[in-house]
């Protein structure tokens, strides 16, 4: 049936062009040119129906209403997929501007001074801070006095 062959035939085009230029101005420009033609061409079957039912018979069609609701089912997949590629636009655009608006509003991190350098360490020089580099006297006394300060409770 030549029915077969010409629908396909135009899923396979539309969504070739539709998903290779989704978002140029050119592929937006032709959707808004499809999208009249598909108007017009329902207004059309609408007021002429013998009209469609005789395009029908020749494609190999019975009837011009089975051949409106297969351009209907070509026209509700193209819609289907239109909008999925616009969801998807869209989710990248919020992600890329949740993580500028993240990073723009992020703060530098308090230093905290007490562990920045210890005062004097066993060489005579600063050294920076940090567990290692912690002398044991220091840990033990702190350890002490946090260890009295909870019996004395």
């Amino acid at each position: 049936m030549i029915i077969q062959v010409i629908l396909i035939g135009a899923l396979i085009l539309l969504f070739a062009v539709f998903v290779g230029r989704a978002h140029t101005v050119r592929g937006q420009a032709a959707k808004r040119v499809g999208f009249v033609l598909f108007v017009l061409g329902n207004a059309y079957a609408i007021l002429r129906p013998n009209d469609v039912t005789w395009v029908a018979k020749h494609v190999g069609v019975g009837r011009g209403a089975d051949l409106v609701l297969y351009l209907l089912v070509i026209a509700f997949a193209f819609f289907t997929v239109n909008t999925y590629l616009r969801f998807r636009a869209l989710e990248r655009r919020f992600t890329d501007l949740a993580r500028t608006i993240a990073i723009q509003g992020a703060a530098e991190p308090p230093i905290d001074t007490r562990l920045a350098t210890v005062p004097e360490s066993r060489d005579g020089g600063d050294t920076p801070a940090g567990p290692a580099s912690m002398n044991t006297a220091s840990m033990n006394s702190a350890s002490t006095s946090a260890s009295a300060i909870g019996s004395s409770t």
